[in-house]
Formats: C-alpha cells, structure tokens, sequence
C-alpha cells in the first residue's frame, strides 16, 4: 500500500496555498483554478487510489496539459495537502448536539468515520505532520469545542481529542478493507461468509479450540460475515468515551465546585 506524507511541500507555498494568499490565473486553462486542480486530484484519488494520483493524472482528468497545473500548484506535495484540507472542510460541525460532552464527541467520531469511508486514500496518508490549513483549524476547533469546560486542562483537551481521532483512523481501516474487497471481487462479505462458513465447521475442532469455536460460531452467526467494522467501531467508541468519562470525574471531583459543565 502506499503511503504518502502530509507536509512534504515547501512551507511557503503550502500554506499561501491552504490559505489561498496568492492564488494565479492562468489563461491557457481557462477557468482552471486551484479549486479545480483540487477537485479533479481528489475524484483520482478516490476513484483509483492514492498510488494512481500525479500531476499528469489531474492535468488528463482536467484535459490540459500537465505544465498547466503548475502555474497554480507548485507540486504534488502541496497538492496533496490541499486535498487533505478540503475533505476535512466536509465534516458537519452543529451547534447542538444532544448528550452533553459525551454526545459531541460521538458525533465527531462518526463524522470522522463517514469521511474516511468517503475518501478511503486518507488512510494512506501519514499526517504527523498536518496541513495547516484553514478546514484543519476549524476541524480542530470544533472538536476542542466537544470537551471545552468540563473541567480538562488544555493538553487533556488536545488529548483526548487526538485518542478520538486516532481511535477512528484504526477502526475505519477494516471498514474500508471490507468495502473495497467487495467492490473488487464482486463478492460481498456476507457471500463470502457463506461460502467459506460450511468449510470452516468441518475442520475447526471445538476441542482443540474450544474458545474460538464457541465464540466464532456465535459472532460468525450473528454478523453473518467474518466481521462487522462498523459494529465493532460503535462498540469500541463506547468503551472509549466510558474511559474519558473516568478521566472528566476524577477532575470534576478535584476541583472547586462549578468549574467543570457539561
């Protein structure tokens, strides 16, 4: 699989480009635009994979010529934070989310859940190193907003917000593995359960494996498939945001009266 790195580009230009500080017109585009070139590298990235996404690649789904691009993006590394940028603009953020602290960050959760799903290549990309662009900003600002006043200091706040975050990037993978495996075998997981199911129980010994057999007998039952990502993340999240709950107590409880809300 292919792994790309966040922040690769030259500092300058990445962030005059995220910010769009000195956006060019190009008359042998036409109306091409960043936002364009941007647009078409991601509907690349997201139809073919990350592997498959170049500047000669955009330039052809663009139909111009690929010296073109570089009159509005300098090269491939700031392209690709400004894709990243863009997607992270597409979470919903509302002002009202019911379940107090607990709620706001289930709903960032889910959000950040559905927009891998959407852009599978995100997986892809190591982001240690973010794209500071104005979409990013706000995606972190909403979500300190989750856990804002309830009494955590400001690296809790930023620590539970990155084990959310980062909790959801290795829960969505198998998601994203399941999808993509049916949509290239033609074979969903539930057909695929079904013809490997009866094979499975004629060489799996419950009395060698009387653990696995039990248990696997039961989930395989119940999911009708070897797995179900999206189940497995909820339930994960669960036990997740049951831990902070632990941490936001033991705070409300060392200090003064008032201090922390809901």
């Amino acid at each position: 699989m292919t792994t790309e790195y966040s922040g690769t580009g030259d500092p300058a230009r990445s962030l005059a480009l995220l910010w769009r500080t000195r956006e060019k017109v190009s008359r042998k585009g036409g109306d091409l635009s960043v936002e364009r070139i941007v647009r078409a590298a991601i509907e690349v990235a997201d139809a073919e994979g990350l592997a498959a996404l170049s500047m000669r690649r955009v330039a052809e789904r663009l139909g111009v010529g690929t010296m073109t691009l570089y009159t509005h993006v300098p090269g491939k590394g700031e392209l690709l934070d400004v894709m990243l940028d863009t997607v992270y603009g597409e979470t919903a953020r509302p002002d009202e989310v019911p379940g107090g602290w607990r709620g706001r960050l289930a709903q960032i959760a889910r959000e950040n859940f559905a927009l891998y799903l959407r852009h599978p290549w995100l997986l892809q990309v190591a982001t240690t190193r973010p794209p500071l662009g104005p979409n990013l900003i706000a995606k972190y600002e909403y979500e300190l907003r989750a856990v804002d006043g309830i009494g955590l200091t400001d690296l809790e706040m930023d620590a539970v917000v990155t084990l959310v975050t980062g909790y959801v990037h290795g829960a969505a993978r198998p998601a994203v593995e399941a999808a993509q495996a049916s949509r290239d075998t033609g074979m969903t997981e539930q057909q695929w359960w079904h013809a490997h199911a009866p094979y499975l129980e004629k060489v799996l010994d419950p009395a060698r494996f009387p653990l696995a057999s039990r248990v696997g007998t039961t989930a395989g039952q119940e999911y009708q498939a070897a797995g179900d990502p999206a189940r497995a993340f909820e339930f994960g999240l669960a036990r997740l945001l049951d831990g902070i709950e632990v941490l936001v107590r033991d705070r409300a409880g060392a200090a003064p009266a008032g201090v922390t809300g809901g």
